[in-house]
């Protein structure tokens, strides 16, 4: 297994559409324990494939409990939200945006269809925090990140900040 770095932004690979996963063998496979172990490097709850800079319709989630602890680990491929209802707030980080948590307005309910790593046919429904999760990294799929979701006014201040501090970065390393 090995830890891949993680895209952050403003890098512009993370706002490529994903393609769709069409062959399930074992490259597959590396990418989806690569991911799991980059995710719980870091530490994070999800993972999309396109944050590490790959073009592919897969992500990894794993919902830690109250103390910690991992809990199912989820690595699915193609996955598309089929169904929605209801609305929640939710404070959301990311790792490919690192020292930003804003609240955000999600679905809080979800029905997701997807394949596991072999090509068979799933099917989610998820509430509150796994519906955040999903919602979130499915939309890295699309080239969408958290902040695009927030008002003009937030979203903007955070990505000047962010290109700054990437300058600085830049210039220092």
């Amino acid at each position: 297994m090995t830890i891949r770095n993680v895209l952050t932004y403003p890098d512009p690979k993370l706002r490529e559409k994903a393609k769709t996963v069409t062959v399930f063998d074992d490259d597959l496979k590396v990418l989806a324990r690569d991911m799991a172990e980059t995710m719980y490097a870091e530490p994070g709850i999800g993972l999309a494939a396109t944050q590490l800079g790959v073009d592919k319709r897969v992500i990894t989630i794993d919902i830690r409990d109250e103390k910690g602890n991992a809990g199912e680990l989820l690595q699915l491929a193609n996955p598309k939200i089929i169904e929605r209802d209801g609305q929640i707030i939710w404070e959301e980080g990311c790792l490919s945006v690192p020292g930003i948590n804003e609240e955000v307005k999600r679905s809080a309910y979800v029905k997701v269809i997807a394949q596991d790593l072999d090509g068979n046919a799933l099917e989610f429904e998820a509430e509150d925090l796994l519906a955040v999760v999903f919602q979130h990294e499915i939309d890295h799929l699309e080239g969408i990140l958290f902040i695009d979701r927030l008002s003009p006014l937030k979203r903007n201040s955070i990505k000047k900040r962010l290109r700054r501090e990437a300058a600085q970065a830049e210039n220092n390393g």
